[in-house]
């Protein structure tokens, strides 16, 4: 018969009592870390290494990053992990010019604002002063400006809300670099068309047409002007399809004897310059 290998209990109960001690350290270790980090978590939360240090902004062009801080209502004493983030983007929101907003924390004192404003697609002129036209119509009356920045057309005659809006609304649809050919918009309402305008290009040229599907028809512009010559001059028309219809003769001399008449006007300057 084969011998069996026989422990005595007396052997074994020092190993048994060794692993309960072992086992009871690493349980004693365990509840003593959770034990540090919770008082670590109650001593960060009372110091002023949890309160928010930075706020920044991004996505803003209008709009001054103090302008949304302000709006923010977060000040340096709040906590880091209280503020209140539906809070601030619904203030942020509350700016005429503020489209969008989203609020983050980046840890550990951060604060970050991300917003997106209102395209400015005109500006209109009263009492001598330039007030911007947001792309959902709204004019913002609190932004008086002496002059324009040149980065959107001057909008003249648009004296009802609506045809405004609608103008609005197309211009935000157009193509920004079609949009920069752009100076004026005049509204010139008639009984067959109430939806009538005229614009006057930086290129010289002037283009009739209407605000329904303004920001489709002009798209034919730049294709036109390739084809009319330095010394063409006339009205191009794109509310009923897309044509050039040049200056009568007695319109013709009239742009000539102005331009004859400047002539003069420019050497004297070059002359006294």
């Amino acid at each position: 018969m084969e011998k069996k290998n026989i422990v005595s209990i007396e052997d074994r109960i020092p190993k048994l009592k060794q692993a309960r001690k072992k086992k009871a350290n690493r349980r004693l270790i365990f509840y003593l870390t959770i034990l540090f980090l919770l008082i670590a978590i109650v001593i960060y939360l009372q110091s002023p290494l949890s309160h928010v240090k930075n706020i920044k902004v991004s996505g803003n062009v209008h709009v001054t990053d103090e302008e949304i801080k302000e709006m923010s209502h977060v000040s340096g004493d709040e906590n880091f992990w209280q503020v209140d983030k539906h809070q601030i983007q619904t203030s942020v929101m509350a700016h005429p010019e503020v489209n969008e907003a989203s609020v983050s924390r980046n840890f550990p004192n951060t604060i970050q604002i991300k917003v997106e404003e209102y395209d400015r697609v005109g500006y209109v002129k009263l009492d001598g002063s330039y007030y911007p036209i947001l792309e959902n119509g709204t004019r913002l009356e609190s932004y008086e400006l002496h002059v324009t920045n040149g980065d959107a057309p001057l909008l003249i005659g648009f004296d009802k809300a609506t045809y405004l809006e609608e103008m609005s609304k197309e211009l935000r649809e157009l193509p920004a670099s079609i949009a920069r050919l752009i100076s004026e918009i005049h509204w010139t309402p008639t009984d067959d068309n109430p939806f009538q305008i005229k614009l006057y290009m930086n290129d010289g040229y002037e283009v009739q047409g209407t605000i329904r599907n303004f920001s489709k028809k002009m798209r034919a512009y730049p294709s036109i002007v390739t084809q009319l010559g330095p010394e063409d001059k006339g009205i191009i028309h794109i509310d009923v399809g897309a044509y050039f219809e040049a200056y009568s003769t007695s319109e013709q001399e009239s742009s000539e004897d102005e331009d004859a008449q400047a002539e003069p006007e420019e050497n004297e300057n070059e002359t006294q310059g």
